[in-house]
């Protein structure tokens, strides 16, 4: 079997209600990446890209948020209906869906305009 074209890691932390940042999990990420799996599968892509589920990739303020590699896509603020959106158009077409993608100045940064100060 071939290697896998796509990776998809999907954040499923879960922290507690009080703490200091928010989490993934309670953003439903769960049905986020069920939702990706349907809708890879339903694509014929079951074999070619693989969902992930991940702990957390430190982009808590966008919550949920997944990131699409080999290309190091990041997308924040997704929701389970997105999901077809970002297979047919990211995985299928090459092209990533920019309404929901991160912009770089957001990922790896303590500046970014999301993050509570």
């Amino acid at each position: 079997m071939p290697n896998y074209e796509h990776h998809i890691f999907v954040c499923l932390n879960d922290r507690d209600e009080s703490a200091s940042r928010p989490s993934c999990a309670h953003e439903n990420s769960k049905k986020l990446r069920g939702a990706l799996k349907d809708a890879v599968k339903d694509a014929g892509l079951k074999h070619r890209v693989r969902v992930n589920e991940a702990g957390c990739l430190d982009q808590c303020e966008h919550g949920p948020v997944m990131v699409v590699y080999p290309e190091a896509v990041w997308y924040g603020f997704v929701h389970p209906r997105d999901a077809e959106e970002i297979v047919l158009e990211h995985l299928v077409h090459g092209r990533p869906v920019e309404r929901l993608r991160l912009p770089d100045s957001c990922v790896n940064t303590d500046h970014c305009p999301h993050r509570k100060k």
